[in-house]
């Protein structure tokens, strides 16, 4: 498994123009959140276990690995109001295709600025490394400087 310094100098790569920057700020959590959301609404083993239990619980495995503890605690936090914002979403499913759609319209946007193809189509774990770089922008104490 390679480490997050090197997932996060190869994002940092194909992520410089500030255009394609900020649409990743706002795009990246909005994706994450309607994945999430979008299995929230189906349930799994029992009526109170939803299927995006099952997503977050192997992401934070994979997210330990890297064992970056503070970064582990603060994606657990935005996970938590993530999960804890659906109760207040009517519709939740066809509002969660809804941001899924128009979000990754954004990002391809935001990857034809920048002129360079989106890193998950080298390897699909950028897909989880997004929300890492994203949240070290936000917070940038949570990574190294040259990441960010």
């Amino acid at each position: 498994m390679r480490t997050l310094d090197s997932y996060l100098a190869e994002y940092a790569e194909s992520h410089r123009n500030e255009t394609n920057q900020a649409i990743h700020s706002i795009a990246v959590p909005s994706i994450m959140w309607s994945i999430l959301g979008f299995l929230h609404t189906y349930t799994v083993f029992s009526p109170d276990f939803r299927l995006s239990y099952v997503l977050i619980f192997l992401a934070m495995i994979y997210y330990a690995f890297f064992k970056r503890p503070l970064l582990l605690l603060s994606l657990g936090v935005l996970v938590a109001l993530m999960v804890l914002s659906f109760t207040f979403i009517p519709e939740l499913r066809i509002v969660s295709i809804t941001v899924f759609i128009v979000s990754w319209i954004f990002q391809f946007y935001g990857h034809k600025v920048e002129g360079k193809k989106p890193s998950f189509l080298k390897d699909i774990f950028f897909l989880l490394i997004g929300p890492i770089w994203v949240l070290g922008k936000t917070f940038p104490s949570l990574l190294p400087k040259n990441h960010v």
